[in-house]
C-alpha cells in the first residue's frame, strides 16, 4: 500500500481540523478548539484500483508572522491549503505560507480549500480574488467542514494528484 503524508496548512480558525474531522470521521462540530502542534489522522482512500493510506498531518494556525516548523513538512507528498471565506485577510496568509512551503520543499501537488461555503452570504473573498488565483495555477474549491460539501472531493482531487507525481 501506498502511504502519502499530506499538510493542512492556513491561519488560525480556518476550519481545518474540521475538514479533516468531517473527512475522516464524518462528524462536524460547533465547538472551537486551537489546534497545538500538530494533529495526525489517516484515511485510506482509493485512487483507480490503488488504494493509498493518506497520512493527514493538521498543523496549527500560522499566521504571516510565525515561520512553519520544518520538521512538521519533510517527508510531505502534498498539501492542502485552506482559507476562511468570510475572512479576505486568510487568503493573503494561505498565499505567503504556501510560498514559504514552496521555498522549503519545492513544488508539491496542493489543493487550495475556500471554507465556509455554507456561510457565503458572509464572504468577503469574491470571485475576481478567486480567478487570480486560479489563472496562477491554483486549484480552488469551495467547502464546507458543517455541510460537507467539497470535503471528500477536496481529498480525492489531492490524493489523484499525488499517484500522477
Amino acid at each position: 500500500m501506498i502511504k502519502k503524508k499530506i499538510c493542512m496548512l492556513g491561519a488560525f480558525s480556518v476550519g481545518k481540523t474540521s475538514l479533516v474531522q468531517k473527512f475522516v470521521h464524518s462528524i462536524f462540530s460547533e465547538k472551537y478548539l486551537t489546534s497545538v502542534g500538530v494533529k495526525v489522522d489517516k484515511k485510506e482512500v482509493t485512487v483507480g484500483e490503488q488504494p493509498i493510506d493518506l497520512l493527514i498531518w493538521d498543523i496549527h494556525g500560522e499566521d504571516v508572522t510565525q515561520d512553519i516548523s520544518p520538521g512538521y513538512l519533510r517527508g510531505s507528498s502534498g498539501c492542502i491549503f485552506v482559507a476562511d471565506g468570510t475572512r479576505r485577510e486568510t487568503l493573503d496568509a494561505v498565499t505567503t505560507i504556501a510560498q514559504r512551503v514552496k521555498n522549503l520543499l519545492g513544488p508539491l501537488p496542493t489543493v487550495l480549500l475556500l471554507n465556509k461555503s455554507d456561510l457565503e452570504g458572509q464572504w468577503e473573498l469574491d470571485d475576481n480574488a478567486i480567478s487570480k488565483l486560479e489563472q496562477l495555477g491554483w486549484y480552488t474549491l469551495r467547502t464546507s467542514a458543517k455541510t460537507g460539501v467539497g470535503v471528500e472531493e477536496a481529498f480525492r482531487q489531492l490524493a489523484q494528484a499525488l499517484i500522477a507525481t
